[in-house]
């Protein structure tokens, strides 16, 4: 490969990208393993070229690779078991299926020894086509209808996460009339403000989810909504009060806001068992660890979380004294997200001239550079926000390389968009791609295992990409792609 010998950024990209010494290199922290250029300079996954990915199954494709999947699973419940084996015997590891869920990725989470989030009906229903145990099954979800919960005790699941007052009271309602013990946890909002988008940040007050830890209920004794709920859940035959559950958000690098969330929570548990004689069993921490979408992202490996959140655990129970809680956390994208590229082909190139940011006056030349344009690349791709639309909703950033050969020209500061009819839909607002990309090319845009397929949708009646898994130099479909034909049958007609 050629290493590339422009280095001068475009006054137009943020200070965050810097230009690539060799556009052709992968940034390896946001690729899955198992994912490299070969002999002729293809990108390729255990072997098996794009080229042929395309041939076989087309694009738009997500590409998956199974062993990288298995392997993060492992990595998260091996590091948080050996840091809490001291504390409380391991933890539970519950894969959020929200990030991606397909009856293949539910059955490699019950093999490599994990339990499963669901956040709905549906995904309860691909959790029970996967044939995963019940008790090993949690359900999320801030407005439950009665046939989610009437489903969650059909399954037996282990644990029904309530949301709030009313929803405590339904779910007790319903377990009674059927004669049966719903297993509940206890969502809290600890108010901790974790540094992401303010659209994923879930721990704050002023937001949907979780039983509020101020004093701001409607109890005449002037009880937070939590303690409420807690003394309501006791007083219910038919709740089983497993402990207290908590997330503060997602795509999260630094472990302050979780150092500080376990530490209300814990003395919020410690409170309730004083108060009400009381032992509550378990506390689950959530999940929102961030990955690499970027050269910027610097995410932290699964052992240095568990050993900073473990060190909090430990001392804070000590300092309560307190036997700990049954830990558990529940990891999504930390797992999926890094295990999947998104592969698209190259259609129409434009090129734009946009003003420079503003210099400050000082030489001549900083003066004269005031008035210079710059050129920004549009490079549009076949799929798009129907595919990814985590860019216009929460302004996420990607990267994107050319991913059918090598190049050896120089950098073009450019912006990947889809084919949609939206000015708004960009899949990557801004990359150094080489400047000879052309029609027919492929380009992978990596860290698309979550929030993009589950995020998917028809818009412009486009049909939705298919999920491919690569395992060992073999490559299959586990969800198929759409056609028109999906499209159209749901159409019913005049």
């Amino acid at each position: 490969m050629t290493a590339n010998p422009l280095n001068t950024a475009s006054p137009l990209a943020p200070e965050w990208l810097a230009v690539p010494a060799d556009l052709n290199a992968l940034h390896e922290p946001m690729w899955a393993a198992g994912v490299a250029r070969n002999d002729a300079g293809e990108l390729a996954i255990d072997g098996i070229p794009v080229s042929e990915l395309r041939r076989q199954f087309g694009t738009p494709l997500f590409v998956m690779s199974e062993n990288d999947f298995r392997a993060r699973a492992r990595a998260f419940s091996d590091a948080f078991n050996d840091a809490f084996a001291d504390i409380c015997g391991g933890v539970d590891v519950y894969y959020a299926g929200k990030s991606f869920l397909c009856t293949a990725v539910v059955r490699w989470v019950e093999e490599e020894g994990l339990r499963l989030d669901t956040a709905s009906g549906g995904e309860l229903a691909v959790a029970g086509r996967a044939g995963i145990p019940g008790a090993d099954v949690a359900l999320h979800g801030n407005n439950k209808s009665d046939a989610e919960i009437h489903r969650a005790l059909d399954m037996k699941l282990g644990r029904i996460v309530v949301d709030s007052l009313a929803e405590l009271e339904r779910v007790a309602k319903i377990a009674s009339a059927r004669g049966e013990t719903a297993k509940v946890m206890l969502r809290l909002t600890p108010g901790v403000h974790a540094h992401t988008h303010e659209f994923i940040a879930t721990a704050h007050e002023d937001q949907k989810f979780g039983l509020s830890m101020a004093g701001d209920s409607t109890d005449q004794a002037g009880l937070s909504a939590a303690e409420e709920a807690v003394a309501a859940a006791t007083s219910y035959d038919s709740i089983e009060l497993l402990g207290l559950h908590c997330h503060i958000g997602s795509q999260i690098f630094e472990p302050d806001g979780f150092a500080l969330a376990a530490v209300k929570l814990l003395n919020f548990l410690a409170a309730m068992q004083e108060k009400y004689s009381i032992v509550l069993p378990e506390l689950d921490l959530g999940g929102g660890y961030g990955i690499a979408y970027t050269p910027a992202d610097t995410p932290r490996p699964p052992a240095e979380i568990a050993q900073a959140m473990a060190a909090v655990v430990r001392s804070t129970c000590a300092e309560l004294g307190i036997t700990s809680p049954r830990i558990s956390i529940e990891p999504g994208r930390a797992i999926v997200g890094s295990t999947t590229f998104t592969l698209y082909e190259v259609g129409t190139l434009k090129t734009v001239r946009v003003d420079a940011p503003a210099v400050e006056a000082g030489t001549e030349a900083e003066s004269a550079a005031k008035n210079v344009t710059h050129p920004r690349r549009y490079v549009s791709v076949d799929g798009g926000m129907s595919d990814n639309a985590r860019p216009v909703l929460y302004d996420a950033d990607y990267s994107a390389i050319l991913a059918s050969r090598t190049s050896g020209a120089a950098p073009q500061l450019s912006r990947v968009v889809g084919k949609h009819c939206e000015s708004g839909d960009i899949v990557v607002r801004d990359v150094y791609l080489p400047e000879d990309v052309a029609a027919g090319d492929l380009l992978a845009v990596p860290g698309t295992g979550a929030y993009c397929w589950a995020l998917s949708s028809n818009y412009n009646y486009l049909a939705r990409p298919g999920v491919v898994a690569v395992r060992d130099g073999s490559a299959r479909l586990i969800v198929r792609g759409e056609t028109e034909q999906d499209l159209l049958n749901r159409d019913m007609g005049v």
